[in-house]
């Protein structure tokens, strides 16, 4: 890879994980607009559209959720090339394992085994760490057992962290969170009082990683669909019409263009708000 102003600028760590010559000439196109040292340093993914893709081409439902779960790898493999630190992917929800025909879901378990099986060595090739969050305890215990071989075969990696939400919800996920500070507050004998933001972001499935910078959203939908409630509290959001099978790493590549567009405020005054005034207390107010 040739280093440039830009990339010698970060961190040694970020620097030795990013292999830009791996990304095809589109993506690497894209990719020579960024700014490297403001990469976001999360992502997070509603991948969504699976069931509609598979009906535009007369499919099964079945088919779109195989393709879904191919371009899940390709554009992990690109987050990976480009030195994303973080990478959470909502894979199948709490709504989803309620709600959907069993025998669909029975497919999705069967699925998700699969693609572990199969991405392990493409996973150590490409220094990706995997980790999951949700309710995973409710999955079939041969897909439990999957899922923490792969995360401990891959736990030595050192770039972009892939977490799979499974059977997850945000909702489900601060109900746990409250139990959890519930039981820290008997136990230490703690005062309600002062629970703080931090008491209850320590209690969350993602405690161990940063909030989202970015969150993307697939096949048009303009809702969050019950994912990382807390957490997205001052995300940018991106929506695609594209569905999730046709979704790739130069489309991810997209979003992060989008992104480094935007202004990120927090709540405060940006440089194109206008011009603050000094003394607040001389304006009148009008009274219609």
């Amino acid at each position: 890879m040739r280093l440039t102003g830009e990339s010698l600028s970060l961190s040694p760590a970020v620097r030795s994980t990013i292999r830009i010559d791996e990304l095809n000439p589109e993506e690497r196109a894209v990719y020579a607009t960024l700014k490297p040292e403001h990469l976001p340093q999360h992502v997070a993914i509603i991948m969504d559209g699976n069931g509609r893709w598979a009906g535009r081409r007369s499919l099964k439902r079945f088919v779109g959720h195989q393709q879904g779960a191919q371009a899940v790898q390709w554009v992990t493999e690109t987050a990976a090339r480009i030195g994303l630190p973080w990478l959470t992917l909502y894979a199948f929800s709490l709504e989803n394992n309620l709600r959907r025909p069993r025998a669909e879901v029975n497919f999705l378990m069967r699925l998700l085994k699969t693609y572990l099986d199969n991405n392990l060595a493409r996973m150590r090739d490409n220094n990706i760490r995997f980790r999951y969050i949700g309710r995973t305890h409710e999955l079939p215990a041969e897909v439990q057992d999957r899922m923490r071989w792969v995360e401990e075969e891959t736990s030595r990696n050192t770039g972009t962290t892939l977490t799979l939400a499974l059977n997850y919800g945000a909702r489900s996920e601060l109900v746990d969170a409250f139990r959890g500070l519930m039981a820290e507050i008997e136990q230490k004998h703690l005062s309600p009082d002062h629970i703080t933001e931090a008491d209850i972001h320590r209690h969350l499935y993602t405690a161990h990683m940063p909030d989202p910078d970015l969150l993307i959203r697939t096949s048009g939908e303009q809702r969050i669909s019950n994912f990382l409630l807390w957490q997205i509290a001052y995300t940018e959001i991106f929506v695609t019409e594209r569905y999730w099978p046709d979704f790739r790493g130069i489309h991810l590549l997209e979003a992060i263009a989008d992104f480094q567009r935007r202004e990120r405020r927090y709540g405060g005054i940006g440089e194109s708000c206008g011009e603050v005034e000094e003394d607040p207390d001389r304006i009148r107010i009008a009274v219609s």
